[in-house]
């Protein structure tokens, strides 16, 4: 699929991004998301010995892995270990090679040689946690949790809850996906007999909760507080899904609750400032928050948090009362003028709100800053100041020149005004025919519009200056495969294989791999790239093209599955409904 461009918005930045790191120590998780530390200096010290039934030419390969060991060549040492695993099925040799790949950093060796003793040993914890630690890595969200599921299921501790937390925040998991596999593990009958039960429940009832499904949450944060009501996790969840359904008295109990067990983690006081000032008590949240912010000795990141917190909730007052003492500064953080352009547009100051707007410096704040600088303009009838205050912010700011453009494009297409937006595109690449974000912008548009000769002439453009630019690249060779013009296959290929040499590990290009192979009649092929891009992106477009691929292999039944999977999560499914509309005979049997 082509790259998606980037929509500029004015909304807040998300609290919780911006108060993560206050929770420390009591809040983490115990799984950080990298590689577990199964050694801290030489593998070779705790390795365990290999003592008996070797042959000559076993005696040679441990010798070898051994002397390369002591010389620190650990990839040697590993390769060496793991072909005597192969040879002699001993889970202690696998052990060996999985250190010393460990030690030496290599990450496909070291996942090679875990496979091979998880294999040997499948009542080891300790390769199904590396082999969790690499899929995570590399974004292989499902993989990662079979890993952890068969920990749970040996009777370990797979982590389950650190791990969805980490799926929920990242933001790219595919959380439908991951629920069913949690929902399927919960359904097992020796699921309830299992040591670290709760954990596998508060996991799932987070998965529900982000998928909106509050009732099956619920359900299992009850069960969850039944065995292990201490649980800090479980209140903090409590809370949370409290004030998502407007239980505004339970979200304040499972506040106090949590807080009693974790009196230091302040996620627990601002749920329970969140609380109060949705029920109203706005005295009562400014005592929490005023507490906070002297625990924290009035540290200027939480008091912008809590700024966005009264904000976000609608109480301007309060926030207002909280940035006065930053604007006496020397240095005024850009967040801070942003959120008062915010509070003084709330107050229908406009010209004062722009005031505010304008002073925000280059930087995270910049964009979202002049965006909502614009749309208040707009909103006030302004169009015209709008378009004259983005120009000279152009003149102002060379380096933002393409994004302002940019995002005068996208308000003028919000007014419905296309035509004017492609002027505007027209008249500045006359000025400056090299912008390649603006080339990249007018051929996407001329994309949607159906226009592929325009495209693909702002597309050639744009890669004789960047020859190597994978946006591009992955854009126009994905084109070409789609619309399946006569004599170009060979060339969207090799365009597409350009772009994942450029950049390998992203989705949107995985697709096109795939989309490709499909198209040159490479079904198999193409089948493990979809495969790999739906693990990472499952979006109903990825979906569309892995559904076709699956029955073009006859698989119609896992493509059903699939497209029904796509029909309950979004509303919107175009490229579903197309494909359905070419191959009725997949519609699922419960599809409307």
């Amino acid at each position: 699929m082509p790259l998606r461009s980037l929509q500029l918005g004015s909304s807040l930045l998300p609290l919780a991004a911006t108060v993560v790191f206050l929770s420390g120590c009591q809040s983490a998780p115990s799984y950080k998301g990298g590689l577990p530390d199964l050694i801290a200096s030489d593998p070779m010290q705790s390795a365990p010995p290999i003592t008996r039934g070797l042959d000559a030419d076993g005696l040679r390969t441990l010798l070898t892995a051994e002397l390369a060991g002591q010389r620190g060549d650990y990839r040697s040492a590993s390769q060496g270990y793991l072909e005597a695993s192969q040879r002699y099925s001993a889970p202690a040799l696998a052990e060996r090679a999985t250190f010393a790949a460990r030690f030496g950093d290599d990450v496909a060796l070291m996942e090679a040689s875990a496979l091979r003793w998880r294999e040997l040993a499948p009542s080891a914890e300790a390769p199904n946690q590396l082999l969790a630690a690499i899929s995570l890595q590399r974004g292989d969200w499902l993989d990662s949790l079979e890993q952890r599921l068969a920990i749970t299921q040996a009777g370990g501790n797979g982590e389950l809850t650190a791990f969805v937390d980490i799926a929920i925040t990242e933001g790219s998991a595919p959380l439908n996906l991951l629920a069913q596999s949690m929902r399927a593990h919960l359904a097992q009958p020796s699921a309830e007999q299992l040591e670290y039960h709760s954990d596998a429940l508060l996991a799932t009832a987070l998965l529900e909760s982000a998928l909106g499904n509050t009732r099956q949450a619920q359900a299992h944060l009850d069960d969850v507080a039944k065995q292990a009501p201490e649980s800090a996790t479980l209140w903090l969840a409590q809370a949370q899904l409290a004030l998502e359904t407007g239980d505004l008295h339970t979200a304040r109990r499972a506040a106090q609750q949590g807080a009693s067990i974790v009196p230091d983690d302040v996620r627990f006081t601002l749920l329970l400032a969140q609380a109060e000032i949705r029920l109203n008590n706005i005295a009562a949240a400014e005592v929490q928050t005023d507490a906070l912010l002297e625990s924290h000795d009035g540290n200027q990141r939480l008091r912008l948090a809590l700024t966005q917190l009264y904000l976000e909730e609608g109480y301007s007052e309060p926030a207002y009362r909280l940035l006065q003492p930053l604007t006496s500064q020397d240095n005024v953080p850009d967040l801070a003028y942003y959120l008062l352009g915010t509070i003084t547009e709330s107050q229908g100051d406009t010209d004062n709100a722009l005031i505010y707007y304008r002073q925000v410096s280059e930087g995270g704040e910049f964009l979202p800053a002049r965006a909502a600088a614009a749309r208040m303009l707009i909103d006030d009838d302004r169009v015209m100041d709008a378009r004259a205050f983005l120009r000279i912010e152009r003149m102002r700011y060379e380096n933002y020149f393409g994004d302002l453009v940019a995002l005068e494009v996208q308000l003028l297409d919000e007014l419905n005004a296309p035509d004017e937006a492609l002027a505007l595109l027209d008249r500045e690449l006359a000025r400056t025919p090299d912008d390649v974000n603006l080339l990249y912008l007018r051929a996407m548009r001329s994309w949607e519009r159906g226009n592929f000769p325009g495209m693909e002439q702002d597309l050639r453009q744009l890669l004789r200056i960047e020859p190597n630019n994978a946006n591009a690249l992955n854009a126009l060779g994905y084109t070409l495969a789609d619309l399946n013009l006569p004599g170009r296959m060979e060339e969207a290929r090799e365009l597409v294989e350009r772009a994942y040499e450029e950049d390998p590990s992203n989705p949107a290009i995985l697709d096109s791999m795939g989309w490709v192979y499909f198209r040159l009649g490479q079904n198999e092929e193409a089948l493990s790239w979809l495969e790999s891009a739906y693990n990472q992106m499952p979006d109903q477009e990825v979906a569309a093209h892995l559904a076709e691929v699956l029955h073009a292999l006859g698989r119609s039944d896992e493509a059903r599955t699939l497209i029904q999977l796509v029909l309950d999560s979004t509303t919107r499914h175009p490229q579903v409904d197309a494909l359905l509309e070419r191959h009725p005979e997949l519609t699922p049997s419960g599809a409307p």
